[in-house]
């Protein structure tokens, strides 16, 4: 039995809100199923174990106009800050794999980082870098069909992973673990490097990084309107049957609230300001030993599991992206912040408000902020700890 072929990848403006050219989706589209649930009708099924996080989709957040007036605040303040980072990893990665380097992007947090990612390959070196869009799934791995379609089309040591931050690292250990395993599974000789290239590290899992500070990118404010309309990817074995890539949808129904356009040109028009800083830094960390992968998120989140009595660390979410994901997707217990951090903060303080979400100052956090799911929610928890039933 021969091995499906891998179908074409969809391009905006049929899929996603992005120029064609930006970026290439291998994935299929699910636009027209019904598969958001309740938040927490999402959690209980996950914690209960009824459920994959990945087998359904959460409602998307529509942002009340006070939310929306801090995200356009973040980008003006941040956009310079972010050119310099995008410019920094571009730099390495293409240290590291040349101008005929394949930016594929772990859709969907990557891919709006791949997208400025291609823009500073053109602006400073004229390249035009292929960029894909691809799903990786917390304990299903990478989406091998698309891995197979990019055997096909590029070599696979010319490929690059790109995502926006790391946080305790999850997705850093899933992908080497998922890419040894598709490299066997597809049979390549020369297979996939799990090299993963983001904008910011700070969990200390990732060589290849912008930086390591742990701040606000605005694209991690918003869902789909800040990521070309496309959902989070999807994997559910009664809608993906082999010969499919991993789902998502595309809401076009929100092209009128769509910020992924104004992200984008907003940190494109600092290029030319950052330029020769980002030539200084790069410099600087190119003379230097490669930098320690101490994996000090994975230390902090095991730490902060322990002392509130979590017992799972999947119920830590450290870092401004991934706290702002659990106050927009899941059922978030108790949000942690360090105190001189605050004033960076806005959104998620407004988010934490708007949901009702106790907000714990702590001096020495190794990160702005923790975010904390629920933990053994059901939807009759009650008590202090959230956790007895009714």
């Amino acid at each position: 039995m021969t091995a499906p072929t891998p179908p074409a990848p969809l391009h905006g403006p049929a899929f996603g809100s992005y120029d064609s050219h930006e970026v290439a989706w291998l994935l299929s589209d699910l636009s027209g199923v019904e598969l958001e649930a309740p938040t927490e009708e999402r959690e209980e099924a996950i914690q209960s174990g009824g459920a994959h996080y990945a087998e359904s989709l959460p409602v998307e957040y529509q942002p009340t106009p006070e939310y929306t007036a801090l995200f356009h605040d973040a980008l003006r303040a941040s956009s310079r800050r972010l050119a310099h980072a995008v410019g920094v990893v571009t730099e390495l990665v293409l240290a590291e794999r040349g101008d005929k380097a394949v930016l594929v992007s772990l859709a969907r947090a990557g891919t709006p980082i791949g997208v400025l990612m291609r823009r500073w390959a053109s602006y400073a070196h004229g390249l035009v870098l292929p960029h894909y869009a691809v799903s990786i799934v917390r304990g299903r791995g990478i989406d091998q069909l698309a891995l197979a379609y990019l055997a096909q089309h590029h070599r696979p040591g010319d490929v690059m992973f790109v995502d926006g931050w790391t946080g305790k690292g999850a997705i850093s250990r899933e992908l080497a673990a998922a890419v040894e395993e598709a490299n066997t599974a597809l049979g390549l000789v020369e297979g996939f490097s799990a090299d993963l290239a983001v904008l910011a590290d700070p969990g200390h899992c990732a060589e290849l990084f912008g930086t390591r500070d742990d701040y606000l990118i605005p694209s991690a404010c918003l869902n789909s309107t800040v990521s070309g309309l496309v959902s989070r990817t999807v994997l559910n074995d009664a809608l993906i049957t082999p010969g499919m890539y991993h789902g998502a949808k595309f809401y076009s129904e929100l092209a009128d609230v769509d910020v992924s356009g104004e992200f984008l040109d907003r940190v494109s028009m600092q290029f030319s300001e950052v330029a020769d800083d980002v030539a200084t830094t790069v410099a600087e960390r190119r003379a230097q030993p490669a930098p320690e992968l101490t994996w000090a998120g994975w230390k902090a989140v095991e730490a902060i599991s322990a002392e509130h009595g979590l017992g799972d660390v999947n119920l830590v979410k450290p870092g401004v992206g991934e706290t702002t994901r659990v106050l927009l997707r899941r059922v978030p217990w108790k949000i942690l912040v360090r105190a001189d951090a605050r004033h960076e903060l806005g959104h998620v303080l407004l988010l934490a408000e708007q949901r009702g979400v106790e907000v714990v100052e702590v001096q020495d956090l190794p990160y702005s902020c923790v975010g904390l799911i629920h933990p053994k929610f059901t939807r009759g928890a009650t008590g202090a700890d959230g956790t007895a039933a009714q």
